[in-house]
């Protein structure tokens, strides 16, 4: 048995040309539709270079990982094994922002794609892509949705929290930060230390995602 095993390696290729073509191909499609999608819709706006660098090589493993080992009947499952790794996600020191999550998602779901879509035909892995970026295109697109963010803000002058003093505290707020603020909802009131907690909504002045915008409460010295 051994001596047939011998055999067999000796007498496969060394290199499977068709296969290798087919791999660089695949590559490069892949990391070319994938620096689209990071570098002129995700970074554009946030210009995150941890989290570029973070999608770049995760795109790269999960495309080689899925298409090397796509012999060893792992398909699927191991596809929907990486997607449940990748959704629980957490790093030790900060939690990852929905929309980075929703990203990597995206990353992970083309990689997958590319690297097992052997079976159809590249006119139809073209459109599957082309489909992937315009969605993106369309959801990143200040035209069809505005974006609207917001803070949480400590608020001292507790006197104009009523409700009938709402636009002298919408006048305060807007002078003192300087932001076109348009709602302001009012939330924890601490009259021992005359603060309150306002959550204040305002539309962006610059085309950039802020990267608290999302915060929802103080955070702890310690985390």
């Amino acid at each position: 048995m051994d001596e047939l095993n011998d055999i067999t390696l000796l007498e496969a290729p060394l290199m499977d040309s068709l296969g290798f073509v087919q791999l660089l191909l695949r590559f490069a499609f892949n990391l070319a539709v994938v620096f689209c999608i990071i570098h002129f819709f995700y970074y554009a706006k946030s210009k995150r270079r941890d989290y570029y660098f973070t999608f770049t090589l995760i795109s790269i493993s999960v495309f080689f990982l899925i298409f090397l080992l796509g012999s060893v009947k792992l398909k699927i499952g191991f596809a929907l094994g990486l997607f449940a790794i990748f959704g629980i996600i957490r790093y030790r020191t900060e939690s990852v922002p929905i929309r980075e999550m929703t990203y990597l998602f995206v990353i992970i779901a083309i990689s997958v794609i590319n690297a097992l879509a052997v079976e159809i035909s590249y006119t139809e892995l073209l459109a599957t892509n082309l489909i992937f970026i315009l969605c993106v295109w369309v959801c990143e697109s200040n035209r069809w949705l505005k974006h609207v963010s917001c803070k949480l803000i400590q608020y001292d002058r507790i006197d104009l929290i009523k409700p009938e003093k709402q636009s002298e505290l919408l006048q305060d707020l807007k002078q003192r930060t300087g932001l076109p603020i348009s709602k302001v909802e009012v939330g924890y009131i601490d009259f021992l230390r005359d603060s309150a907690m306002v959550k204040v909504y305002y539309e962006p002045i610059c085309d950039e995602v802020n990267t608290i915008d999302t915060l929802t409460r103080m955070p702890r010295e310690n985390e």
